[in-house]
């Protein structure tokens, strides 16, 4: 199969494919569908399996989600409580459409050890699913889970991002074309870089102001799995950039990017309001154009906001320092939560 082929699905096995780690592209290649691990391309894709199977965590293991229950109705002002809903909300969309997108994407990356992470960022998805399940069954009453769930059908904002996501998948799947699956790429590096953050945001500030500090444990577990979803849709890119260069569009990924940053400080600003102390509508802008120009970066693009230099949220620096060794409230646990020991002698490089 060239290069130049239209897509198709990777079959089941083939007898008459070609496993040698010299020919092998991303996608595209004669697979025969077997994981020989001993044999990989991407070695981006090996050191990110040792990390992604080292941060396994289970939701049951966050304890105190009881007394978030207790400050949720108590503590919490409306204005918190809507946006505390309202934000769960979007990001159960968001991982229940990725554990459904990832196994349809799959089917056509023709290397191995990128399949084996994708099953593993599957995963992964469904346990932040089972997670934000935990955290309504402990935080909320049972007759405002369904108001969560379905927030979208009374939210005009939230229908309409969660749409726009859904129609970047189905085109793919109803026309697997170059262009078609470009776009579909792009649309999982936006949404694993960009769509979750003002949500992690809201939930860091609360917790900055020791409220809903076990939401906001959860919250950082979750953060740190989805950044390493990140990692690998910009490794994606940089494959499909060297060796299907006539695919790659920087001028999608930048009409992509606007669009999604444009949506999210929309519905961040809806959702929020201007009454969530410590955040705030100017912050909340800027916080999402800096965050686009990191994104940027990271695909070794230039920045989209050049007058948005920094963080306007410090205390998420502080936060969200997954690698600070001064430690702190919040990170503690989830740095410590990782299974690596249990990794010794697993797939060695």
């Amino acid at each position: 199969m060239s290069k130049k082929d239209n897509l198709a699905k990777n079959p089941i096995f083939n007898a008459a494919g070609n496993d040698a780690v010299a020919d092998r592209t991303i996608i595209k290649w004669n697979t025969t569908g077997l994981f020989n691990l001993n044999a990989t391309k991407y070695s981006w894709a090996k050191n990110m399996y040792q990390v992604m199977v080292g941060n396994f965590w289970l939701p049951e293991k966050v304890s105190g989600l009881w007394e978030d229950a207790i400050q949720f109705k108590t503590v919490l002002t409306d204005d918190e409580r809507r946006a505390y809903k309202g934000i769960l909300s979007f990001l159960i969309f968001l991982d229940s459409i990725q554990t459904v997108n990832l196994p349809n994407f799959s089917e056509y990356i023709t290397a191995p050890e990128v399949n084996l992470l994708l099953s593993i960022h599957a995963y992964q998805e469904a346990i932040h699913s089972q997670s934000y399940a935990t955290i309504l069954e402990t935080v909320v009453d049972s007759q405002d889970r369904e108001e969560i769930y379905y927030f979208w059908k009374n939210d005009k904002h939230l229908l309409e991002r969660n749409e726009f996501i859904g129609g970047i998948y189905q085109d793919f799947i109803d026309d697997p074309s170059d262009e078609n699956l470009f776009r579909w790429i792009v649309g999982n590096y936006l949404l694993e870089s960009i769509y979750f953050y003002n949500g992690f945001a809201f939930f860091d500030t609360l917790a900055d102001q020791v409220k809903m500090v076990s939401t906001d444990r959860m919250i950082n577990y979750i953060r740190r799995d989805e950044l390493t979803h990140v990692t690998i849709f910009a490794n994606i890119l940089r494959e499909i950039k060297k060796e299907f260069p006539h695919m790659y569009n920087e001028d999608v990924i930048y009409d992509m990017m606007k669009v999604a940053v444009d949506q999210e400080i929309k519905w961040s600003k809806h959702i929020l309001g201007e009454n969530i102390i410590g955040m705030g509508h100017e912050n909340t802008e800027n916080y999402t154009k800096w965050l686009a120009n990191q994104r940027l970066a990271t695909l070794g693009l230039k920045p989209m906001y050049e007058n948005v230099l920094s963080n306007p949220y410090k205390h998420l620096d502080r936060l969200q320092d997954n690698n600070s060794e001064k430690g702190n409230f919040f990170e503690t646990t989830v740095t410590n939560y990782a299974q690596s020991t249990a990794m010794n002698g697993s797939w060695d490089f």
